[in-house]
């Protein structure tokens, strides 16, 4: 789940995540224009989800108007679980012909640390490791450059922030 903050409001809705026992590794503080990626996973029913985390998350925005927006990407075809903290994460829409063999292709990319194919407003959800700026320049660059298909890509780097 993608969540915009209000301005000046994320470090509140990170904190109000936390009260809803979100473990850590699966909440994201992102530079881009989704604020917080949450991680949700788990459940056996879609009406699971729906009471157990999305309703609690959205009642963060009711009761203090912190969320501006809410995205909800349904995973289609999950990459590998990941422990590994990313570096940022890539937004990609690909030709719909192309998603399957994208996503392979991305596995086998040694700085991808998972590819989730997704329904949502992206095609694929791609965690990435890098050791700085330059270096996620590289990566990027290699990923523009080695998945075919590609038609739009968000790169949004992943803040440092424990919490």
């Amino acid at each position: 789940m993608g969540l915009t903050c209000k301005a000046g409001c994320y470090n509140k809705v990170m904190e109000e995540l936390t009260k809803l026992d979100i473990p850590r590794w699966d909440v994201f503080l992102l530079h881009g224009p989704i604020d917080v990626l949450v991680k949700f996973e788990g459940f056996k029913s879609l009406q699971e989800f729906v009471e157990k985390s999305f309703n609690p998350v959205r009642m963060i925005s009711a009761k203090e108007n912190l969320i501006a927006k809410t995205m909800t990407y349904i995973v289609v075809n999950e990459g590998p679980s990941f422990m590994d903290e990313p570096f940022a994460f890539m937004f990609l829409n690909v030709q719909p012909r192309d998603v399957e063999l994208a996503q392979e292709t991305l596995l086998k990319n040694p700085n991808v640390i998972s590819a989730d194919f997704v329904f949502g407003p992206c095609d694929l959800i791609v965690p990435v490791r890098a050791k700085s700026n330059i270096d996620l320049e590289r990566v990027v660059s290699s990923i523009h450059c080695s998945v075919s298909g590609i038609e739009e890509a968000h790169t949004t780097v992943v803040a440092i922030m424990r919490i």
